[in-house]
């Protein structure tokens, strides 16, 4: 098999100069010479590591992505530090944005600009407040990156400022919105909206659900994954992994969606995507256009998005006066300071019963019916 080699001169410590030599990679990984030599790029760094005389070489940005793309933002790679749609997005970002502006530049000379000028750049970018906030972390975190390789002795972007105020507040549906807009929904919108707001789920966790993945018996669903770009992988964080409890209303709906969808069985979606026969759930937005569709059409103005109902949840919950800590385990947050974490572990009674309040808010009494449920 053809490969392709870098080579290189050590220096020794009485003075010779020891050849060494590193394969790159197959021809067929890198097809052309161009490729190779990217890749040496990232090698190089790898090589430099271990000889910090090495570094007053003029590494660039472009060479500093291509290691940090290997080391952190390996799509394929389990990464405890970061999923698979953070490291999606963190490569779209760095190849959108940051080396189109620096990836020509030594690493030296990044260093030595002043944080005023990478303002000036961030707030050139005409994309919302919050896109370049990503940016510059994203770019804070490449310069970090360099600085634990010694290749930087320091990070120019820790110095700049940015405003990351969210210039469009997400403002939670009241009770009545919530009313109106569930009383229009089909069935399969009306049971992703039931079973989303009254639980908090992400959306990824909620497209992620397979039938199995529900115990009707015990009125309880377990989040086990979560999904992204039709990419499926671990929840957001250990908490979010948790078993939720199901209100019988909710039950109820689940138990006739189940009956309509063509894709009932144990290891199917709940909402699998007929056009793909079944294989993946839908995307998000296709949904989420359904919903602000209906939500239009009955009069609510207010911006709608999958964290807005995330947002609905949590407001609700303590508007009924529930204890911070059952909120807490409800939202599955992982930094307790989010909930102001003082009370005790809340017991699933409680749970169940703060979650039977919000789909009281959402289904008025008269539409509820018995409360008992026949479970399949």
């Amino acid at each position: 098999m053809e490969v392709w080699v870098y080579r290189w001169r050590e220096t020794q410590p009485d003075g010779s100069r020891r050849p060494r030599k590193l394969v790159v990679g197959s021809v067929k990984q890198y097809r052309t010479e161009t490729a190779a030599w990217k890749a040496v790029d990232a090698l190089g760094l790898n090589i430099n590591a271990h000889h910090p005389e090495a570094c007053q070489s003029p590494l660039t940005l472009q060479a500093l992505v291509q290691h940090y793309r290997a080391k952190e933002l390996d799509l394929e790679a389990q990464n405890e530090r970061k999923t698979y749609s953070t490291k999606f997005v963190y490569r779209c970002y760095i190849g959108n944005w940051i080396l189109r502006r620096w990836g020509a530049l030594r690493l030296s000379e990044i260093e030595n600009t002043p944080a005023v000028l990478i303002e000036d750049w961030l707030a050139s970018i005409n994309r919302a407040r919050g896109t370049t906030t990503k940016i510059r972390n994203i770019f804070s975190a490449l310069c970090s990156h360099a600085v634990r390789y010694g290749w930087m002795r320091s990070n120019p972007v820790r110095s700049v400022r940015q405003s990351a105020k969210p210039e469009r507040r997400k403002v939670p549906l009241d009770v009545q919105e919530l009313r109106t807009l569930f009383a229009g929904l089909g069935r399969r919108e009306r049971t992703l909206v039931l079973l989303d707001v009254p639980t908090g789920m992400r959306v990824g966790e909620l497209l992620a659900l397979q039938w199995k993945d529900i115990d009707f018996q015990k009125k309880q669903l377990e989040i086990r994954k979560s999904i992204w770009n039709q990419h499926v992988g671990p929840t957001k964080t250990e908490e979010s992994e948790k078993s939720m409890p199901l209100d019988d209303a909710m039950v109820a709906d689940l138990l006739a969606w189940r009956a309509e969808t063509p894709y009932a069985g144990d290891d199917d979606w709940v909402f699998a995507s007929p056009s793909v026969q079944g294989k993946q759930p839908f995307w998000p937005n296709s949904l989420m256009w359904n919903i602000r569709r209906q939500a239009k059409q009955a009069g609510i103005t207010k911006h709608i998005s999958w964290h807005v109902f995330r947002h609905t949840f949590s407001t609700l919950l303590v508007d009924s006066g529930e204890d911070v800590k059952t909120v807490q385990s409800l939202m599955r947050h992982a930094n307790s300071r989010i909930t102001m974490d003082v009370y005790a572990h809340a017991v699933t009674g409680s749970k169940r019963r703060a979650q039977s309040k919000i789909v009281e808010l959402m289904l008025p009494s008269k539409k509820r019916g018995k409360r008992g449920v026949k479970t399949a």
